[in-house]
């Protein structure tokens, strides 16, 4: 699934959000996927870009309905190099 631009981690954390490569693989954009889950644009566009310190399992629950996807799809562990 890699190739499309995906989030790096921040400093204190080694999780990448890969929601840019999900939406463009659906056709969809952040506008869309955000009123679909019920949460803001500023808010989703805070997790997109890796900057959320948490999120709602309700709302990953709602990604994944969206999306039609797993948890493991939106988040990625990547260990230090």
């Amino acid at each position: 699934m890699r190739g499309h631009q995906e989030t790096e981690p921040d400093r204190g954390h080694r999780i990448v959000v890969r929601l840019d490569t999900l939406l463009a693989e659906r056709g969809m954009t952040l506008t869309e996927l955000a009123e679909r889950v019920g949460v803001t644009l500023a808010n989703m566009s805070v997790l997109k870009n890796g900057h959320a310190k948490a999120i709602r399992f309700n709302t990953l629950t709602a990604i994944c309905q969206v999306l039609d996807c797993q948890p493991g799809d939106v988040l990625d562990y990547v260990p230090e190099p």
